[in-house]
């Protein structure tokens, strides 16, 4: 697997507020974040995160039924 611009893999992370986003997977993912276990080109990895993420607001904010 390779992206064809660049021959840049990512991967899709997320955080603790089920936030998600790509990082390339030559560099420690940040802290903070932990990987979900999808890997592959820039376009395969987004699309991935938005097939999974379809509600955009931090966990806190969707617990928060105030």
């Amino acid at each position: 697997m390779s992206d064809d611009r660049s021959g840049q893999i990512f991967e899709v992370v997320t955080n603790h507020e089920e936030q998600y986003s790509i990082w390339p997977a030559s560099k420690e993912v940040p802290e903070g974040w932990r990987l979900v276990g999808k890997r592959g080109t820039r376009e395969e990895c987004l699309s991935h995160v938005s097939t999974v993420w379809s509600d955009m607001r931090p966990l806190s904010a969707r617990l928060d039924r105030s």
